[in-house]
């Protein structure tokens, strides 16, 4: 298929220049994502259905085969030979069971080892005589060991993540799942389905995919490429908002709340709108030899209007001259005189307009805006005036204050209210749909700014509520979807683990009474004796290289994971010891298994074996106990093979 791509003609197909670079480019980006992946089977399932899909069922009607992958694949002639995953015929792959066989007389899985077909198992879902059994196809292909950045799961989606994955475009949808259950690959594959159910729509729209750090990003990032979808852009919250300043400054967190708080809103907005003045004279435009006055009480009504009207200042302001303009015009006939199109802008851009347009609706440059917000006392004050406590905002306010947009020292929480404003001055482009993973963190304007992303399209959110580790993490998901602008979407929970060990999320699981009471606990499908090991020790750092030696043992990726303070002892301990150790995000080989991951930034990634280091560490890392649990938390269920904890002081007594 790649080398018939390849070998297109456009040259008589093409009317210009610009129609050929054009068509050159979507064939370019055919070949991309016809290209071969080591390692990645074309197929991973048959199904045998009893009837040919589509067709009457009638006695004695013959059935048909499909083998499912990753992609659809034909023969030189055009016939199918791979059905793509994302075709409805496809589903009972997913979706079919012995109560339910959805018409399939067999199901079949296939495995693989390094790309080489090894193995296949059958499922006679109309047999009675046989019984049910867990795949051990499927079991060992979740347990595959983990090097490299993260896999698409195709092959292993189970019913009730494929019911979320093929949910419509038209509604939003929240998954709350707890470790390992799969929530990031369910959104990550419901964009692959939706690009597949609605091309069209989402090539004009686009997509993005939204995450908390680069780290993250970059361990995600060839889910989508491997299934063929190359067009989905990445970016985190930072990405998006900090486009019109550097983000160079840090608040402490009783300032980042407040500053994330959604009141902040209607403070921006009462600061903006504060610019428009209304005219206390009248306006005289000069036309030739005639002269035509609008009164102050008729610009008044013509401003009152226009701000009556809720659309952004900046639309507002456009509008405002023309308005004038169309008054003067009435003024023209009403003398009989007979003015176009043509002299309504002519009016429009007369500099007596202008100046009057200046002095009653002023431009507002956005970050100029937030700066004397956040500088001048007074002003703040006056705005914030039944919004905001007298507290709330001395901690709002600059301790420093800037003397200009460009020497400010932004914080990530100045450039989410700058991004505010800048869409009250003017509307923010909406996407055709969002995915927004580990939302749990977001604040309440952070929502606000990936909501402004998809206002006439739809968003797929992804969390776990246990794992919020912000002080403005969400409280519930009601309230983090009221922020979004999407109160309607459907809440979905995945309860489900597939990829951390039982014995692993039993253990982890004694802090959901802290960290988020009344959220129920992740079921761990899988069963691993000894993959939990909890041990004292007298001198840690020893203790913790030999761990992670001992790990290196076995196959896959070891993550070691420590308190962000004890990240450069341990790293001179490895280096001392002659153990090479990757950053979080730089990907994992054969030859280099080893992360070091400070506690802050193993949020989404996973490693087959993980050994914490000091967990009470960990725990008085952060401002206050419940977010440092959380943060204990999150390191605890990044494991899916083996866990090791070593601690030198006493463990927190939720863990005992």
């Amino acid at each position: 298929m790649r080398e018939d791509v390849e070998a297109l003609d456009i040259k008589d197909v093409t009317a210009n220049w610009v129609n050929a670079a054009v068509l050159q480019r979507q064939i370019d980006d055919r070949i991309k994502a016809l290209a071969d992946l080591s390692h990645t089977p074309l197929f991973f399932g048959r199904l045998d259905y009893l009837h040919a899909p589509g067709v009457e069922l009638a006695e004695g009607a013959e059935g048909e085969r499909f083998y499912i992958g990753r992609r659809h694949v034909h023969d030189a002639d055009g016939n199918p030979m791979v059905i793509d995953w994302r075709a409805p015929v496809s589903q009972p792959f997913y979706r079919a069971s012995k109560k339910d066989p959805l018409d399939v007389a067999l199901r079949r899985r296939f495995g693989y080892t390094g790309g080489e077909l090894t193995a296949y198992e059958d499922e006679h879902l109309t047999d009675p005589t046989e019984t049910t059994r867990t795949s051990k196809l499927l079991q060992a292909e979740i347990e595959r060991p983990r090097v490299g950045p993260m896999r698409d799961i195709v092959a292993t989606i189970q019913p009730e993540q494929d019911e979320i994955v093929r949910s419509g475009l038209s509604g939003s949808v929240c998954v709350q799942g707890g470790p390992g259950t799969g929530k990031t690959a369910v959104g990550l594959h419901r964009v692959a389905y939706l690009l597949y159910a609605h091309r069209d729509r989402l090539a004009r729209t686009g997509t993005l995919v939204i995450g908390p750090n680069r780290s993250f990003l970059h361990y995600i990032e060839q889910v989508l490429p491997a299934l063929g979808e190359l067009e989905v852009k990445q970016a985190t919250v930072d990405d998006l908002v900090a486009k019109d300043v550097e983000v160079r400054g840090a608040d402490p967190a009783e300032s980042a709340v407040v500053k994330g708080d959604a009141r902040m809103a209607e403070v921006l907005r009462r600061a903006l709108w504060s610019h428009v003045t209304p005219p206390a004279e009248p306006l005289v435009v000069v036309r030739g030899s005639r002269r035509w006055r609008v009164p102050a009480y008729e610009l008044t009504t013509i401003v009152e209007e226009l701000t009556a009207r809720d659309i952004r200042y900046g639309a507002a302001r456009e509008a405002l001259p023309q308005r004038i303009a169309h008054t003067v015009l009435v003024r023209m006939e009403q003398a009989g005189e007979a003015p176009d199109d043509r002299v309504q802008d002519a009016v429009a851009r007369n500099t007596a307009v202008k100046a009057a347009v200046k002095a009653i609706w002023p431009p507002v440059d956005p970050a100029k805006l937030v700066l004397r917000l956040l500088n001048e006392p007074e002003f703040l004050a006056a705005h914030a005036e039944g919004v905001l406590t007298a507290d709330e905002q001395r901690a709002v306010l600059s301790p420093r204050p800037a003397r200009s947009v460009k020497s400010a020292k932004w914080s990530a929480a100045d450039a989410v209210l700058i991004d505010e404003a800048n869409d009250l001055v003017s509307r923010t482009h909406s996407l055709g749909h969002v995915v927004l993973d580990e939302a749990q963190d977001l604040s309440p304007m952070q929502y606000r700014a990936v909501g402004r992303r998809c206002t006439t399209g739809s968003a797929t959110v992804l969390g776990d509520l246990a794992q919020g580790t912000t002080p403005w993490a969400t409280a519930s998901w009601a309230e983090a979807l009221r922020h979004l602008g999407k109160e309607e979407a459907v809440v979905e929970e995945l309860t489900a683990g597939f990829r951390v060990p039982r014995e692993v999320i039993a253990y982890a699981s004694r802090l959901l009474p802290s960290i988020s009471p009344g959220l129920t606990a992740v079921e761990s499908v899988r069963e691993a004796p000894g993959s939990l090991d909890v041990r004292g020790s007298d001198d840690l750092d020893a203790d913790v290289v030999a761990a992670c030696v001992a790990s290196l043992e076995h196959e896959g990726s070891i993550g070691l994971i420590a308190a962000d303070a004890r990240i450069p002892v341990l790293g001179k301990a490895l280096e001392a010891a002659g153990l090479p150790y990757l950053a979080p995000g730089e990907e994992t080989t054969s030859q280099s298994r080893l992360t070091l991951v400070p506690a802050s930034l193993a949020k989404g990634l996973e490693y087959d074996y993980v050994v914490l280091d000091e967990p009470a560490a960990v725990v008085e890392g952060e401002p206050d106990e419940r977010t440092g649990l959380r943060r204990l938390y999150v390191a605890l269920t990044r494991a899916v093979s083996g866990l090791t904890v070593l601690h030198a002081t006493p463990l927190p007594p939720q863990l005992s």
